[in-house]
């Protein structure tokens, strides 16, 4: 049993969860309006790179895609867009762990939330909200919940998912030891790259205050 919570330690996967937006340079006054081009649109988002999550032990996925519909928006912070479904890992490319493959499966929908727009270099930063997903590595399983930080770029389309520590949390850990508790803090890392659906049309999301 020690040697089986040592490995988990190294390892079990966490997380869950994906959008949202880190840390820049804030506007003067926060955006009220939210123009989002096109509106509505579907739009789909694979990973750029490896996405890396870790509850107390990483996991990576070389493969995952969210998609689920975009559209202009109004307060602070804004819904600009919903995501009605996303995978981490495939049956050919699973995501994996020291403890072997590592599963997530998700309660959806996730929503985006829009909080700040700096108009100099079209970065929207905000957070993904209601994240709510089971993971599963080995013998260990525990359920994610919370929301995570990150920013959205214009001009690359990049959603670049940073969280930070105490926006996620864990509940209901099991077959985990003392390595996954409801005391632990799991962390999401990674870059989708966001298109409309069927086209290579990057969206764009403009915040503004009108008088």
């Amino acid at each position: 049993m020690k040697k089986t919570t040592q490995r988990i330690a190294v390892v079990a996967g966490a997380g869950a969860a994906a959008f949202g937006m880190a840390v820049a340079p804030s506007s003067a006054v926060a955006s009220t309006v939210w123009t989002v081009t096109p509106s509505p649109a579907s739009f789909t988002a694979p990973n750029s790179g490896n996405i890396v999550m870790t509850a107390g032990i990483p996991m990576t996925c070389t493969t995952s895609t969210a998609s689920g519909t975009m559209q202009s928006a109004t307060g602070n912070p804004a819904t600009v867009a919903t995501i009605s479904a996303i995978n981490f890992g495939t049956a050919a490319q699973p995501c994996t762990s020291v403890l072997g493959n590592v599963t997530t499966v998700a309660t959806l929908p996730w929503t985006i939330k829009a909080v700040d727009y700096n108009a100099s270099t079209g970065v929207t930063t905000g957070y993904v909200d209601n994240i709510s997903a089971k993971v599963t590595a080995g013998t260990c399983s525990f359920t994610v919940t919370g929301k995570a930080s990150g920013t959205y770029t214009n001009s690359t389309g990049i959603l670049a998912v940073s969280s930070v520590s105490g926006e996620l949390s864990v509940s209901a850990p099991s077959g985990c030891g003392t390595v996954v508790t409801t005391a632990t803090k799991p962390i999401f890392k990674g870059n989708y790259a966001v298109k409309v659906t069927g086209t290579t049309t990057i969206p764009k999301v403009v915040g503004s205050n009108p008088p």
